[in-house]
């Protein structure tokens, strides 16, 4: 815990009379009751080292991801980490100024995002990149508000498979400017998007906008997105992609996609509790002036040396204002870092053997799981490379990882969308072959998942 002198009683109610309220609860009246977090049960009146102590005490009770056999899909990665990451995320040239709010930023960082920059053009096969935003679903967002700066409509269209964390993000982004998402219904065999559905909505001329996910929120490779841009004519298209993935697949920006974005996590930035994030965001030169956020490019300086600076700058707190095409008010340059740090340190052919890899522990992860009676693994006849759906046949997908979890087991998540009035779809979770799924932890899970399946139905 941070050390901090609290205000004595007589300033607390100096503070209270000045703001016209009676009590710290009033100053929070706005919070809705169901929002807040009650106190932690420690008593008032305790000492520091006693309040440490309590505290310590509550948080024994998270367990580190290192005791449990991981097996969680999805857009964040529990990969490994090279310790030289840290190391040079730890330097003082970087964590103390690491955002460049200003053209004095250090020559250092500059050229660590331009590199940052340069890399996710590499993968995605576009023109330029902006040097990253928050996460991967609000660089989807800003996608969305990008392709409306480019093309007229009031529809955008996204995969029904699309996580619903990231759709419902994607609608909090549209409905300030009255813009409607419209999911793309997907076949249930292969799981791949419905390509009459895009060619008809398009056909009625107010589409602005289609994105597709690669892999899909099923974790399948849709063969079809690579036909998409011949159906959309000049609308936009946004992949939203896996840059790992992209090590070992064709670019989207050889079969036309408009913008491609990412979740950068995986490299270089472990989980935790759903942050810190990296979003990824690239386009095409000729409408970069649309794009979101920063760009750092090369120049020269008075003595002819090359040297970086931010070369566009397109949100509100520079001198765009109300002409800003976006209200980003920062971006992860720290996180940044790690990213092109990681994936430095693997190279490409480290990148494309890493993904190689995990192929090959997802088709055997499959295999095992597909064996298990209650299971179908993969749900889907599509490729996949080391995420894949599985279809949950004896109770709850819910249930089963509860189960799983008590065993220490993190057995993949849930593709259920759990907000209230949302109604209930099949029983599916999103399963991930990892770095340290070896054959052991694989036939642990196999094992694990009949017991838990042979539990349904009896208290266990």
């Amino acid at each position: 815990m941070s050390r901090w002198i609290s205000n004595e009683p007589g300033e607390e109610a100096a503070l209270l009379q000045a703001l016209g309220i009676s009590s710290v609860d009033e100053l929070f009246s706005d919070v809705p009751k169901k929002a807040r977090i009650g106190r932690l049960g420690i008593a008032a009146g305790r000492d520091e080292p006693e309040v440490v102590a309590e505290i310590d005490k509550l948080l024994k009770r998270n367990k580190p991801l290192s005791e449990f056999a991981t097996f969680l899909g999805g857009r964040i990665a529990p990969r490994y980490v090279p310790a030289a990451v840290d190391a040079i995320l730890s330097r003082s040239e970087f964590y103390t100024a690491y955002t460049p709010y200003q053209a004095e930023a250090s020559q250092g960082m500059l050229r660590a995002l331009f590199e940052f920059q340069s890399l996710w053009v590499e993968l995605t096969g576009l023109d330029v990149a902006n040097a990253s935003l928050y996460d991967g679903a609000t660089a989807a967002g800003e996608a969305l508000l990008f392709c409306r700066r480019l093309h007229e409509g009031e529809r955008f269209l996204v995969p029904a498979s699309l996580p619903w964390e990231e759709k419902s993000v994607l609608r909090n982004y549209a409905s300030g400017p009255n813009l409607k998402v419209e999911e793309i219904p997907y076949d249930d065999r292969t799981g791949r998007l419905d390509l009459d559905f895009v060619r008809s909505a398009v056909g009625r001329h107010d589409v602005f906008g289609v994105l597709a996910d690669v892999p899909n929120g099923f974790g399948h490779l849709d063969e079809g997105v690579l036909d998409l841009k011949s159906l959309l004519g000049d609308v936009p298209l946004v992949v939203a992609a896996d840059p790992l993935a992209l090590s070992v697949l064709e670019p989207p920006g050889n079969y036309g996609a408009d913008v491609v974005v990412g979740e950068g996590q995986g490299f270089g930035i472990s989980p935790s509790f759903g942050g810190p994030l990296l979003g990824l965001f690239a386009c095409r030169k000729e409408h970069v002036r649309a794009a979101p956020g920063r760009i750092v490019g090369a120049t020269l300086d008075a003595d002819g040396q090359r040297a970086y600076a931010l070369t566009l700058v397109t949100r509100e707190q520079h001198i765009r204002r109300s002409r800003a095409t976006s209200n980003i008010c920062t971006n992860e340059s720290l996180m940044a870092l790690a990213f092109v740090v990681h994936a430095s340190l693997e190279g490409p052919r480290g990148l494309a053997s890493l993904q190689t890899s995990l192929a090959e522990k997802a088709r055997t992860l499959a295999s095992a799981l597909g064996a298990v009676d209650g299971l179908r693994a993969p749900r889907f006849e599509a490729p996949y490379l080391s995420e894949f759906t599985v279809e949950v046949a004896k109770g709850t997908a819910a249930e089963f990882l509860d189960r799983l979890r008590r065993r220490r087991i993190l057995g993949g998540h849930s593709l259920a969308d759990p907000r209230p009035g949302v109604p209930s779809g099949p029983e599916r979770i999103l399963v991930a072959a990892t770095q340290a799924s070896g054959d052991k932890e694989i036939q642990k899970y196999a094992k694990a998942a009949k017991i838990a399946l042979a539990a349904v139905g009896r208290n266990a």
